[in-house]
């Protein structure tokens, strides 16, 4: 059951409450220093308000159009087509978006840390955990900006209108190096509990700050480092796989030990609609971001081979028999259904793939993240958005210890193998370690894994961008799936959805929104842009 404090939403702002402020209380935002830190639970409200900025279901599911994942049809400038496809310009709305939103939320981080000591009668306690709560949403903002822009404005207060409009920009390094010293003082000061009450879940924990620290390890390919942390938060967190992969993302198996944080949602109270832009038209949906044949074709067999290989036992004819039991969970293709439904048809009628009226653009569907609820209701899904989760961190051990030639037998059963017994796995040619295998093959199984158990999650993007194979991987034609067609929507007989290209000496990094610039002439600008 769903009763905790982020489920409270006021109607007229994303302002967070508890049951003891009325939803119709002003924000604070809009009140003054003096009205508003003078009250009680100031603090409280304040931090609230912090957490619809951690992230959004129109980000995560978005984010993966931008990468070999997924493609969107949708031209809206607030949709990130325009980078998936690499025509984006210093004007894009999706880059604005991501810029603007993610100092919306440092700007309500810092308010908390400047004003926090005005509060009367607020604990020692829960002072050092407003805190912590706080450093940590400011430092995954920053983290966010980071990966994507490079150099960028950095402070740890609130700025005034001139200082905003004159600020430049800190170096990517220091940007790390900063945020990474506050977690580790979140950490080192016990700031935060290890879980909360259920009135409380979706807070940042200890586990919260220790995962993003990983996870900031891991964009800048800091192996060392990367190794010390997931190694520590394995032996100490708690954590846990769900039972089986679909668990993670089911209504009736929120706030279960995989998830390390996450945005909260509630049926009726504070919902998104999102999964409809992933769903077919028989199911109310309407299709405008879609699974790509790149991220089909990844996905393994069941006896541990590429579909490829030699002695895979992969046919055409019969695609997605014998694969990976992680693609039917996450993706809908053809005869394929969503949990408790009927076959979806993709080559006739409403869902088939390649016409109008909100059917697949690239003949697949979205599994991941179905919510039962929202085709009964019709209108909005309170399914959690997950941000981080235990098997990340499992993947991100894995990742380190390959790429340091330190990938053995014991550390492939305590990170992919239980990820694949889970999965739904049985044969020894996926399940044991490939001890033959080179350092180079070793670290492209983890990155394959990575891929398809994290499919669709928004992390992909970022993984292409820190691997450096973005220019192989997004340029180039983007492939639907096998019709067996021919002529110049082809390619071997797959649908060729849009052209692509990804400038190497470009497109690593973001352009800073040129409404910014216009705005701040000390910001610059990132090369060729």
């Amino acid at each position: 059951m769903k009763n905790n404090i982020f489920k409270i939403a006021s109607l007229c702002s994303l302002i967070m409450t508890t049951s003891c402020v009325d939803i119709d209380t002003t924000p604070y935002d809009t009140d003054t220093d003096l009205t508003f830190w003078g009250k009680p639970n100031a603090a409280e409200i304040a931090i609230n308000t912090c957490y619809p900025w951690l992230t959004n279901p129109h980000e995560i599911f978005y984010r993966d159009a931008m990468s070999d994942n997924a493609y969107s049809n949708k031209s809206d400038a607030s949709y990130p087509a325009f980078i998936g496809n690499g025509t984006f310009t210093v004007e894009d709305g999706f880059v604005r978006g991501v810029w603007s939103g993610r100092y919306g939320g440092i700007r309500l981080c810092n308010k908390v840390l400047d004003n926090i000591d005005k509060v009367p009668g607020l604990s020692e306690t829960l002072k050092k955990q407003y805190i912590g709560e706080a450093k940590v949403l400011r430092a995954i903002s920053y983290y966010e900006l980071v990966i994507r822009f490079g150099d960028i404005p950095y402070f740890t207060h609130t700025l005034t209108i001139p200082e905003s409009q004159s600020i430049g920009r800190t170096p990517k390094e220091t940007v790390i190096n900063n945020i990474l010293a506050e977690l580790q003082e979140v950490l080192d000061n016990d700031m935060l509990p290890e879980s909360y009450d259920a009135n409380n879940l979706g807070r940042i924990t200890k586990w919260g700050a220790m995962g993003m620290i990983a996870r900031i390890h891991l964009s800048q390919n800091n192996w060392t480092e990367l190794e010390k942390v997931t190694k520590q938060f394995m032996q100490d967190s708690g954590c846990e796989l769900c039972s089986t992969y679909e668990e993670i993302f089911s209504p009736d198996n929120e706030n279960s030990k995989e998830v390390i944080i996450d945005v909260q949602y509630a049926r009726s109270v504070r919902e998104h609609s999102n999964v409809l832009d992933m769903m077919p038209p028989t199911m109310g949906g309407y299709c405008v971001v879609a699974p790509l044949q790149s991220l089909v074709d990844d996905y393994i067999m069941l006896n541990g081979k590429q579909r490829t290989d030699d002695g895979s036992g992969w046919t055409l004819a019969h695609e997605f028999e014998n694969r990976d039991p992680r693609l039917a969970s996450t993706i809908v293709y053809h005869g394929h259904s969503y949990p408790g439904g009927s076959p979806i048809d993709t080559e006739s009628g409403r869902d088939q793939a390649f016409t109008n009226g909100g059917a697949t653009p690239t003949g697949y569907y979205t599994r991941k993240y179905y919510d039962y609820n929202l085709v009964a209701g019709g209108n909005g899904s309170g399914l959690n958005i997950i941000y981080l989760r235990y098997a990340d961190i499992l993947l991100m051990y894995a990742e380190a210890m390959a790429e340091q030639n330190k990938l053995t037998e014991e550390v492939w059963n305590k990170t992919i193998r239980p990820l694949r017994v889970r999965a739904g796995f049985t044969e020894a040619g996926a399940l044991d370690f490939p001890s033959s295998k080179s350092k180079e093959e070793l670290i492209d199984i983890v990155r394959r894994e990575r891929r398809c158990e994290l499919a669709l999650e928004g992390l992909r993007y970022t993984d292409i961008i820190r691997w450096r194979i973005a220019e192989d991987v997004l340029n180039g034609n983007a492939l639907g799936k096998y019709t067996g067609e021919s002529g110049s929507i082809m390619m071997n007989g797959y649908r060729i959805i849009e052209k692509r290209k990804f400038d190497k000496n470009k497109h690593y990094l973001w352009p800073v929104p040129e409404a910014e610039r216009l705005l701040n002439k000390n910001l610059g600008q990132n090369s060729n842009w």
